[in-house]
């Protein structure tokens, strides 16, 4: 078996808040569970309306990405937000978000998208990228964000020129290098070799 550098400290197990199953327990990790007891306790989305763990899988110039969204809040059935928490500056990781929700549903355009390192978040228009607000208290409630995703709509994202371009930007934005300097590619991987 090959070594793989870690890049969390890992504290052990445990049981994600909305699905149950068992997580490795990192910084980051109490972080999401933290964001998804938040969102149900006091914003009032339902567990079953929020799916964890999402991804988006890109391979441009040898470079395989795995763009991650830790969560996609939903109403009706529909998508109307994706959640995407990582450590650090907001502002570096919002036109990843709106990238992320321009295609992660096949059938249209996610219209919102909150980007968190769970401290401080910004809600964005996924169609015109505008911030609508910020801070943790400023993510809307399940109704709120319901209506705002309804008034901006459920477009279609068919554009494949554009599609690419977003994948793109994906995988440029998602890329993690590692202490050694290349990509995090899994071992005996092809994606990622030179």
């Amino acid at each position: 078996m090959k070594d793989i550098p870690q890049h969390h400290f890992v504290y052990g197990t445990c049981t994600d808040f909305v699905t149950g199953k068992t997580l490795v327990d990192t910084d980051d990790e109490r972080y999401r569970q933290k964001l998804a007891r938040f969102l149900v306790e006091k914003k009032g989305y339902r567990k079953k309306d929020i799916e964890m763990g999402q991804k988006i899988e890109t391979l441009f110039n040898k470079q395989f990405v795995t763009s991650k969204i830790s969560m996609v809040l939903k109403d009706e059935g529909r998508r109307i937000m994706i959640v995407r928490y990582a450590p650090g500056s907001l502002v570096t990781r919002e036109r990843s978000a709106i990238a992320a929700a321009r295609v992660l549903d096949e059938k249209y355009q996610i219209p919102l998208a909150v980007v968190t390192n769970g401290e401080d978040a910004e809600l964005l228009n996924t169609y015109s990228g505008e911030i609508i607000s910020t801070g943790l208290d400023e993510i809307p409630e399940r109704a709120e964000a319901a209506k705002l995703a309804e008034t901006f709509g459920f477009i279609p994202f068919t554009d494949s020129k554009k599609k690419d371009r977003e994948l793109r930007i994906l995988n440029a934005y998602d890329l993690e290098v590692c202490c050694v300097g290349g990509p995090c590619a899994l071992p005996d991987a092809p994606e990622g070799r030179g």
